[in-house]
């Protein structure tokens, strides 16, 4: 299974919940804004800055495989309406942003404070 570096993750800043969000430009180069670019073309999801900093912090890696089905999550998410849910992978939880289709936080199982997730509308098993 390929795994992407969440260093070649290209996190938004803004209101997230509210889709008032601006792209933050990588200055780290131009094959690395394309790689990016790609990976969000591919997933059709982009991940947040404080999503990407909690990828890095608890060291949790990503396949392309995980990012399709994390998308297809999505997608089945917003066919349902749903605006924000948490979708369980494996032993990972993300939080997303449907409309926008923003990944705004991700967790292992184990890390799950008091095993409570606030501010959904659905839960998707993927």
């Amino acid at each position: 299974m390929n795994h992407i570096p969440i260093q070649q993750i290209r996190p938004l800043h803004g209101d997230l919940r509210h889709g008032n969000t601006v792209s933050k430009t990588n200055n780290a180069g131009a094959f690395k804004d394309l790689l990016n670019s790609s990976l969000e073309k591919q997933s059709g999801l982009t991940f947040s800055s404080h999503a990407a900093e909690r990828l890095r912090s608890r060291n949790i890696t990503m396949g392309l495989e995980d990012l399709n089905r994390l998308s297809t999550a999505v997608s089945k998410a917003e066919e349902k309406g749903s605006r924000d849910a948490l979708v369980l992978m494996d032993n990972l939880a993300f939080v997303v942003n449907v409309k926008n289709k923003i990944i705004v936080t991700a967790m292992t199982s184990d890390q799950m404070r008091d095993k409570v997730v606030t501010n959904i509308d659905s839960t998707i098993l993927a």
